[in-house]
């Protein structure tokens, strides 16, 4: 296993990093490829009772999932090649569920050409039993997962708990075959090793959508069912009595968890009054109403016991918060964790019910994402892999917060990263929106804003109106203000750091994806005078056309498409904030890129940006990424966006 850089273990309350000095840094920063490509080691996780970790890590340049014992000896190894890994967990201590999608062209009976299709990969940790994708091969189930409700252990046995797409069976052409049905997925109790599965819950009818919670014995607990049309919404037990019910005209309604007793289900509704989400509790018996137990934007994520699916604990929104438990041992293991990586993004990935393991990854200022497994009962902490072997402390340029106002006297915040080894002063700099717009950046090792730092590039990512580092009510004032106030956000950051001195108003580009990628465009096209370049990766140029290609695709539903009217603001006004139709008025050169098999922002949002652009004689450049979808999950086409991206910033915008 040559790719761990295996460490001596540390006591736990004496943890130290190897800090090397600016001053000793190398003269040549890692290659963009050290950035660009996927993690050395992309996830890990921790078998139920501690003795199996499993890691999605590449082997002299080969992605493999890797099985491995306590003792990091290796049990099995699986090659991924082009897979898409979107999530792993263990079920039980013999069975690995690597969860995969991959984008697949659709018969022409459907309203979409392509879909992203996930299924669920069984890897047994006994090498004598060969891998298997559930239901793959069975002739009445559609091949894929459409959701997964958890694990549980009944009578002794480990199962998984997915939702999939029985298919009816009917005559066509005189020949008895099967055919895709037009409800929701089944909920299925799945064994992984046999695949034999056991239906707990129907699907949805047309038009509606339903979603599941289970009780510890595997059990059905409770069911949310929503109308796609109208928005309204019941919770019911598993008898069919009403808990819950209202209207969400949004479809801003689902369920969170078990509760923490088990014997209360927690869901999240928004109220529209207020513009925030609240969490209720309600119990299953019937015995009260349900009562309000807390905004949904106070709580960035939820800890569930694998085994019962009970909340245990959840880590609060916003920056520097350290997860809560409600179990006195469990939070006193985790106070000792945070204590032992002072100064770093730390993150408890997963662990034993007990807690006596712990597997943690941390990133930030010198650290560009190392993995530990901490014993407590050893009171030692391995560090067992690092996400990028080729990017040492010295190359992980200073991450901090920068605090300013908006230009109508909002509070907002950014996140800066500098270039290693250069004076913060009147440094060039790549303005970076993030994606959503409903996401937030953080003092994270962020590959893309490094990479351009490692370049000499001071790399701003502003937290404007919109994003959700924040109550609710400042996501929502975003709302309706793409290309306005959002947008003004983001230039208002620049003008921020030009006001400090760190950098040169003069040299400035902007660089995005997805919602980035549209906030770059108009900020060359509807904005004007910021900014030397703009960089769009799957970025939106006309929000008429997407808008509408949004309600196709999802088949008209009422909540979808109130929510987007309410997002993106009138539809009277779309053109006012299209950078499609400032193609003409386009005051810098600007780089479109985008995968050709994106399933979220539509292909010709950019082929059509290209022609305006070409039209208007205004220079330009497109790079299509094949076979990459939305998230550039391929590191061959991370590289090629990455080396693309780095050589145009540095054509119109240099360093030096």
């Amino acid at each position: 296993m040559k790719n761990f850089r295996n460490l001596a273990s540390v006591a736990i309350g004496a943890l130290a990093l190897t800090v090397v000095s600016a001053a000793v840094q190398a003269a040549d920063p890692p290659p963009l490829p050290a950035y660009g490509n996927l993690p050395d080691i992309e996830q890990m996780a921790l078998s139920n009772d501690g003795t199996r970790i499993a890691a999605v890590m590449s082997i002299k340049g080969e992605r493999v999932v890797v099985l491995m014992n306590s003792d990091f000896k290796t049990l099995r190894m699986m090659r991924l090649e082009d897979q898409k890994v979107r999530s792993m967990d263990w079920v039980g201590p013999d069975s690995l569920i690597v969860e995969t999608s991959r984008t697949e062209t659709l018969d022409p009976d459907y309203l979409q050409s392509k879909f992203e299709f996930w299924h669920a990969l069984v890897l047994p940790a006994d090498p004598a039993k060969g891998q298997s994708v559930l239901f793959e091969k069975d002739p009445a189930m559609l091949n894929g997962i459409f959701g997964d409700a958890g694990t549980r252990l009944v009578d002794g046995h480990w199962l998984i708990y997915l939702a999939g797409i029985q298919k009816e069976r009917g005559i066509s052409r005189g020949v008895s075959d099967y055919h895709i049905p037009n409800g929701g997925p089944k909920l299925f109790a799945v064994d992984p090793l046999s695949g034999h599965r056991n239906e707990v819950a129907p699907g949805a009818p047309p038009g509606q959508d339903k979603d599941w919670i289970l009780r510890p014995d595997g059990k059905l607990a409770a069911t949310i069912t929503i109308d796609g049309l109208r928005g309204s919404w019941q919770l019911t037990d598993a008898a069919g009595n009403l808990l819950a019910n209202g209207v969400a005209t949004r479809g801003d309604v689902g369920l969170v968890a078990l509760g923490k007793d088990g014997k209360t289900i927690i869901y999240s509704v928004l109220d529209e009054k207020e513009g925030r989400s609240k969490w209720y509790e309600v119990p299953l018996d019937r015995s009260a109403p349900p009562s309000l137990l807390r905004y949904s934007d106070e709580v960035d994520r939820i800890y569930t016991d694998r085994a019962t699916g009970e909340l245990i604990g959840y880590l609060p929104n916003g920056e520097y918060q350290k997860a809560h438990f409600f179990d006195l041992k469990r939070q006193a293991v985790a106070d000792q964790i945070y204590k032992a990586f002072p100064n770093l993004n730390v993150r408890m990935e997963d662990w034993t019910p007990d807690f006596s393991r712990v597997l943690v990854r941390t990133d930030g200022n010198q650290d560009s994402g190392t993995w530990y497994l901490v014993d407590l009962k050893t009171m030692h902490a391995d560090a067992v892999g690092y996400e990028r072997n080729a990017i040492g402390p010295e190359w992980v340029g200073k991450i901090s917060t920068i605090q300013y106002k908006a230009s109508d006297g909002l509070d907002l915040d950014g996140i800066l990263t500098l270039p290693p080894g250069r004076e913060p002063k009147n440094l060039p700099v790549v303005i970076f929106p993030h994606e959503g717009p409903h996401a937030y950046d953080s003092e994270h090792f962020d590959w893309w804003a490094q990479a351009f730092a490692s370049r000499g590039y001071a790399v701003f990512q502003p937290n404007f109106r919109g994003s959700t580092n924040k109550e609710e009510t400042f996501m929502r004032a975003g709302f309706g203000q793409w290309g306005k106030a959002m947008q003004t956000d983001i230039s208002d950051g620049l003008a921020e750091l030009v006001r400090r001195g760190v950098v040169d108003p003069k040299r400035a580009c902007i660089m995005g994806g997805s919602y980035g990628g549209y906030a770059a465009l108009a900020g060359v096209t509807v904005q004007h005078g910021f900014y030397r370049c703009a960089v769009a990766l799957a970025g939106i140029s006309d929000l008429g056309s997407f808008f509408s290609n949004e309600k196709y695709y999802k088949g008209q539903r009422g909540f979808l498409r109130r929510s987007l009217e309410e997002e993106l603001g009138p539809k009277g006004g779309f053109a006012a904030v299209s950078p499609l139709h400032y193609a003409k008025q386009a005051d810098a050169p600007i780089l479109l890129l985008h995968g050709r098999d994106d399933t979220v922002v539509p292909f010709d949002q950019s082929t059509k940006m290209a022609d305006a652009l070409k039209d208007a004689g205004k220079p330009y450049e497109f790079v299509v990424l094949n076979g990459e979808d939305h998230w550039l999950s391929r590191s061959e086409t991370r590289d090629q966006m990455l080396e693309a991206a780095v050589a145009f910033v540095e054509k119109y915008n240099p360093a030096n």
